[in-house]
């Protein structure tokens, strides 16, 4: 007699056929294994993550005090001639008043803006990834707009792995998590224009951590 049936229709019942047999887990342990290795004996996540965000295209600055920050921040505007430093942050706009730093408070001519100027949630040593959130007066925008988004962290902010991360947020906001919580790893790119790298595609195109021992 003829077999009827379609293709579709015999690779079904070998699926279901094969569900229905028994079989040992043949990677019992799978889940309890670390996804990456250990770092090595004597790393330290400062360096891992210095490492890892010059691999993307990003810049490091480790600065002892405020003061070695403020006169690296000054140092480095004065290079490429910024004047539209916009900080949203009473943390920081504290620390910048306090060295009479000059910068924008508000969004005013924000279209005209250079630099955003940030802290994060976290940085993530494995992959050199910033850890973001919207629970801030940043926001959204201040990360993405500008051209340039500078960030200041410290190093107790320094975590190994993304799960870390995600449990620093969870000490911090209980259940109230953020409703937006973002990585970035390096400045916005992209080489889908005949495979050639682009930086700046659909965000900044410079980026710069900050880390501040504390």
């Amino acid at each position: 007699m003829k077999d009827n049936t379609t293709a579709k229709e015999r690779m079904l019942k070998k699926v279901r056929k094969a569900l229905l047999e028994h079989r040992d887990n043949p990677y019992p342990n799978q889940e309890d294994l670390p996804l990456y290795a250990t770092p090595g004996e004597g790393e330290i996540l400062e360096v891992i993550f210095a490492e890892e965000l010059l691999a993307v295209s990003g810049q490091f600055v480790f600065c002892e005090d405020e003061i070695q920050f403020i006169e690296s921040l000054l140092n480095l505007a004065e290079e490429r001639e910024w004047h539209k430093i916009y900080c949203w942050e009473h943390a920081l706009q504290k620390m910048l008043d306090q060295y009479e730093y000059p910068y924008y408070k508000t969004d005013k001519d924000f279209e005209q803006a250079e630099v955003g100027f940030t802290l994060c949630e976290a940085l993530v040593a494995r992959n050199g990834s910033i850890m973001l959130s919207n629970a801030s007066m940043a926001g959204r925008r201040l990360s993405i707009y500008p051209p340039v988004h500078i960030v200041l962290a410290y190093t107790s902010q320094l975590v190994l792995d993304l799960k870390d991360g995600f449990k620093l947020l969870s000490d911090k906001y209980g259940k109230r998590l953020p409703s937006m919580i973002t990585t970035v790893t390096g400045p916005s790119r992209t080489a889908d224009i005949e495979k050639t790298l682009v930086l700046g595609a659909h965000g900044p195109k410079e980026l710069f951590v900050f880390l501040l021992d504390g």
